[in-house]
């Protein structure tokens, strides 16, 4: 196979990877009836004047199954990550004790999981239009070579074309295994 084909299909494929990866990533964020750290990673500290994400300025834990604890590093940062949490708008409470703060994680309800779904729908739709965009910009650079045959050049885009379904078809995995953790109750 021509070493410029055999270029784009491995760029293709790391565009595709990338996709998959982000997606694992937004699926971390979208809670599915237990606590988790990961959930408080898009807060963003006041710190001394400088927006700080929270796993910076605090030990971010989870106890059990239902609470998130922060423990700052320093105590005076208590009021600002307590701002900054209610800020994020994630629907949680935080509450000091004064040496740190607590989020009672509530169960989801039957409307929550539904709009979580549709998140986790949402996310997986935005992958695949990475992938499709990635097998675009494959099939463009394919087509734009003077050196290489048409049957080359139609076996490449064949390739990227199985390259991706199979992007795609991970991505409806990930969707069903994410969608049956936040309706299981």
């Amino acid at each position: 196979m021509n070493e410029e084909i055999s270029f784009i299909l491995d760029t293709c494929k790391e565009a595709m990877e990338a996709a998959i990866s982000h997606l694992e990533k937004e699926f971390v964020k979208i809670r599915a009836g237990k606590a988790s750290p990961a959930m408080l990673s898009s807060v963003m500290v006041d710190y001394y004047g400088s927006q700080t994400p929270l796993h910076q300025v605090a030990n971010v834990n989870t106890p059990d199954g239902r609470t998130i604890t922060a423990q700052p590093w320093e105590k005076a940062m208590l009021p600002e990550i307590e701002k900054a949490i209610m800020n994020a708008n994630l629907g949680f409470n935080p509450m000091s004790n004064g040496e740190s703060i607590i989020i009672n994680v509530p169960p989801l309800t039957e409307e929550r999981r539904i709009q979580l779904a549709k998140q986790a729908k949402a996310e997986a739709e935005h992958a695949k239009v990475g992938v499709r965009n990635a097998r675009q910009e494959a099939n463009k650079d394919i087509r734009a070579l003077d050196d290489a045959s048409d049957d080359l050049k139609d076996n490449a885009e064949t390739d990227v074309q199985e390259l991706t379904d199979k992007y795609t078809k991970k991505i409806d995995t990930f969707l069903e295994a994410k969608e049956a953790e936040i309706m299981k109750v």
